[in-house]
């Protein structure tokens, strides 16, 4: 939410935010984290994210990937763009590892 306010030029203005969102659902940010989610997953999980995302922190979601608790899991950067759209294409431009992950975990 950070990076999403700075680039509508709210800047320091997370707390405001968060005020407001509690006040019109009762849920505040901590209680929102897949961080924190993350650490109730329990099956093998795939996850992959383009590295430099102009919204999302590479650290949230290396942070996701290493509270999963399982050992069958794997975290794909998607490198070279700050386009966030590569990330939904990347598979159909590159297969591969989406393809050896469901042989693995599909057979």
């Amino acid at each position: 939410m950070e990076r999403r306010l700075a680039m509508l030029g709210a800047a320091g203005r997370l707390n405001d935010l968060e005020q407001l969102i509690i006040r019109h659902t009762g849920i505040d940010f901590a209680r929102r984290s897949p961080q924190e989610w993350a650490r109730n997953v329990r099956v093998p999980t795939f996850l992959y994210q383009v590295r430099d995302d102009v919204l999302t922190d590479p650290s949230d979601v290396q942070t996701m990937y290493d509270n999963i608790p399982i050992t069958e899991k794997k975290l794909h950067w998607i490198e070279g763009t700050t386009a966030r759209w590569d990330g939904y294409l990347e598979f159909q431009r590159r297969p591969q590892p989406m393809l050896d992950w469901f042989a693995t975990h599909l057979s």
